[in-house]
């Protein structure tokens, strides 16, 4: 009754001609692909000259060097962006004025700020290592929108759990630990997981300022001239690892809320009284 509540269940009419559209739609999709297949195969994309540097051990390590330096890159990235949202989000929350003022401009303006020209700024003003550059660009960028999603996932928590827990003497810092953020841990978590996606994909940048990530080992290859110039096989082989990276990282998230989902419900089951004798 919920489900149907806002639209009419479809018909058998309405059925048929929803699979109708799929077909068509499905068609279309189908005779795109073969379109972009046929253009590369039309401009020699398969070619084994533009495949055969990836039979080469120095070629795979080069690649394999870049992935681990990508990772590397998005792990401390990813560490410091989390722990700068949860400082600045508290900092935002804080009852005392300036705290909160400072937070809110510190936040905004690094929020505001092009990820690009922040890591550009960093590497050459400051003359820091590339990885350290990237990796403090993609702190400041992330862990300011990472700020402001903490922010709004804590105050969308019904007020009355907050004012329930101050009627039973807690402290604000143990009101936010145990009351406010587990619960709000829920809402944040597909936002959190989305902008983890985002700071993954912008290491990307590094090899702007020559940091020797994965982007920058495959722009060696694709630009080698010895093997014809490789660009769409370095996108084919690079793409699919990239899109499998943020994948496992959404599974991972889900995998976490429903362990999440289930740990509650185990803790909310009530307790059956042993039988009376």
């Amino acid at each position: 009754m919920s489900g149907s509540a806002l639209y009419d269940i479809p018909g058998p009419k309405a059925l048929a001609r929803h699979r109708l559209y799929g077909w068509i739609a499905g068609a279309a999709l189908a005779a795109l692909a073969g379109l972009v297949i046929w253009k590369l195969v039309d401009t020699g994309q398969f070619s084994a000259v533009k495949w055969r540097p990836f039979e080469y051990a120095g070629i795979q390590r080069l690649l394999l060097t870049g992935l681990g330096n990508t990772l590397k890159a998005f792990g401390w990235a990813a560490l410091f962006s989390l722990a700068f949202g949860a400082v600045f989000a508290a900092g935002r929350l804080s009852d005392h004025r300036p705290v909160r003022w400072l937070s809110t401009l510190v936040v905004e303006f690094f929020r505001a700020m092009p990820l690009l020209v922040m890591i550009f700024f960093i590497f050459v003003a400051l003359k820091v290592d590339p990885m350290i550059a990237l990796i403090t660009g993609l702190t400041l960028y992330n862990g300011s929108v990472l700020a402001e999603v903490f922010r709004s996932g804590i105050n969308s928590v019904p007020r009355g759990q907050r004012e329930a827990a101050f009627a039973l003497g807690m402290r604000k810092s143990r009101v936010m630990a145990y009351v406010l953020v587990p619960q709000a841990v829920r809402a944040m978590l597909p936002t959190i997981v989305s902008q983890l996606v985002v700071t993954l994909k912008d290491t990307s940048l590094g090899y702007l300022i020559t940091y020797q990530e994965f982007l920058y080992a495959g722009k060696l290859i694709a630009t080698n001239l010895d093997y014809d110039l490789p660009f769409i096989p370095v996108v084919m082989v690079i793409a699919p690892i990239y899109i499998g990276m943020c994948m496992l990282l959404s599974w991972c998230a889900n995998r976490l809320a429903r362990l999440q989902r289930h740990s509650q419900k185990t803790a909310e089951a009530p307790v059956q009284a042993p039988p009376q004798i």
